[in-house]
């Protein structure tokens, strides 16, 4: 199946190299691309994208915004964030909001066509080193009081599904550590999403910090 992604970056050059990375695989397709986010909800509804790859920093509408606006309505494309710092408020933020991950931009080609796919099957693309600095680094706006409390709602093992997530674990890796099948994980972690009222892994992930699991 080819994994059709939404470009957005407002530098011509970045965002051509880009496009011929992400083309070089035979199962990804650049459906759209703009040089800011004021049209991606237009450009969303016309071609249907699996990913929305956004620069964090545009001329009108930021990859922020552009998540808030997304990932707000009904079955949205999973949005990735660009940024050139590995440690950033306006990344952390988008993740709040909804996003699927975060690349850096001089992320190596393989690393970045490995992570439009990952995203893409619903998973986050989550560096376990730069993702436990961000998390370690910036206040929440959720009180760890809160996430306590939404967290009472697991059960014991979906704390402990919920604990790897917030390490950064893959479905795979979860899988290893906790000795189950990759079904039973992705059982768990719909079950955990479901409970947390949570729009994906990485906000998962967030919650499992604020609340101590990771």
């Amino acid at each position: 199946m080819t994994v059709k992604v939404l470009l957005l970056e407002d530098e011509e050059l970045v965002r051509g190299g880009i496009r011929m990375i992400l083309e070089s695989a035979d199962d990804i397709e650049v459906v759209a691309e703009d040089t800011d986010g004021a049209r991606a909800i237009e450009l969303t509804d016309r071609y249907r994208p699996d990913v929305v790859l956004t620069d964090v920093q545009m001329p009108e509408v930021d990859g922020i915004e552009v998540t808030k606006r997304l990932t707000a309505r009904p079955s949205p494309p999973a949005v990735v964030i660009l940024t050139t710092f590995d440690v950033d408020e306006y990344v952390y933020a988008a993740l709040r909001h909804g996003a699927s991950g975060f690349l850096l931009k001089h992320t190596p080609p393989k690393e970045l066509i490995n992570a439009i796919r990952v995203v893409a099957r619903g998973e986050a693309m989550l560096s376990p080193r730069i993702t436990k600095r961000l998390l370690a680094n910036f206040a929440t706006g959720t009180t760890g009081e809160i996430a306590r409390a939404k967290l009472a709602a697991l059960t014991p093992r979906e704390r402990d599904v919920a604990a790897q997530i917030g390490q950064g674990l893959s479905n795979s890796e979860i899988a290893k550590v906790l000795m189950l099948s990759e079904s039973t994980v992705k059982v768990h972690i719909g079950h955990i999403m479901a409970k947390l009222e949570a729009a994906n892994r990485t906000q998962v992930a967030i919650l499992a910090h604020d609340g101590g699991l990771a």
